[in-house]
């Protein structure tokens, strides 16, 4: 037995694709901005660099664009964002010991070092957010200022 693909079974699986975009967009993500609690202390020039290109995913000041409220990509970016906070948050920064701001400075120079951050799914959208071999410098240059200042947190036991 052949089977024949009609247009009645094309309309049939377009419509039900259709109700399930529909559908799906009642599936909500967390999409807020706790208060800020600490900033972090840096120049002008950096805070400018941060904020375009890290603040999105690891601050409590993020930018929801409009991709943000449209199942599934909100989902993908609602994820990326909790992630990135927990994994580092300039808005909590005052919150960190010493230790593990000096972890985190070590960690940041690693993921620019490896091209790692930002990350490429979201300098897609945000092609302002990639940063210049200038930016790059002026971030590893400020990490590494701090960590010559906590040389001996580094070198103890690490979180």
């Amino acid at each position: 037995m052949k089977f024949k693909i009609t247009k009645k079974i094309i309309m049939g699986i377009v419509t039900g694709l259709i109700i399930v975009v529909i559908a799906i967009q009642f599936v909500t993500v967390e999409r807020t901005n706790p208060p800020v609690t600490g900033e972090i202390n840096v120049t002008p020039e950096l805070k400018s660099v941060l904020q375009k290109s890290c603040y999105d995913c690891h601050s409590n000041e993020t930018v929801w664009p409009w991709y943000s409220k449209v199942a599934p990509v909100s989902w993908l970016v609602s994820k990326d964002v909790v992630e990135g906070r927990e994994e580092l948050n300039f808005s909590e920064w005052d919150k960190y010991t010493e230790k593990k701001r000096a972890k985190k400075m070590k960690e940041i120079i690693e993921e620019i070092d490896k091209g790692d951050m930002p990350m490429t799914i979201y300098t897609f959208m945000h092609n302002n957010a990639v940063l210049t071999e200038k930016e790059k410098e002026l971030i590893k240059n400020w990490a590494n200022e701090f960590k010559a200042q906590d040389d001996s947190i580094l070198n103890n036991n690490l979180d």
